[in-house]
């Protein structure tokens, strides 16, 4: 069976330049978006981490109410839960430069 039996023209077959620009874009984008939110998460999730690290240190455990070696465990769990919370909510905005300045290391402009 060929091509002109089946009443198509072989500009038909053919794929555009403009339509692989658009399909490289979207990719491209697709892509963009995927490491943007791995990098927002990454950067959050490590910067709220060390925030609460150095909070937790400062404060003395109560004389009452302290949960001993049980509450030590849970209290970094919680605190994981807290920067991933904290990393979703609002990590994008502070990252934004942090993230310009990565997508231009990774795409260097040619040197002349």
């Amino acid at each position: 069976m060929d091509v002109a039996s089946m009443g198509l023209r072989s500009a038909d077959l053919a794929v555009g330049g403009d339509d692989l620009k658009a399909a490289g874009n979207a990719a491209k984008q697709a892509t963009n978006a995927k490491t943007r939110e791995a990098f927002d998460t990454f950067v959050g999730e490590t910067f709220y981490g060390q925030m609460l690290k150095a909070m937790r240190s400062t404060v003395d455990k109560p004389a009452y109410f302290h949960g001993g070696r049980a509450e030590e465990v849970f209290q970094s769990q919680l605190d994981q839960m807290l920067t991933e919370n904290m990393s979703k909510a609002d990590a994008h905005s502070f990252t934004g430069p942090m993230f310009e300045q990565f997508q231009a290391n990774l795409n260097p402009l040619p040197q002349k």
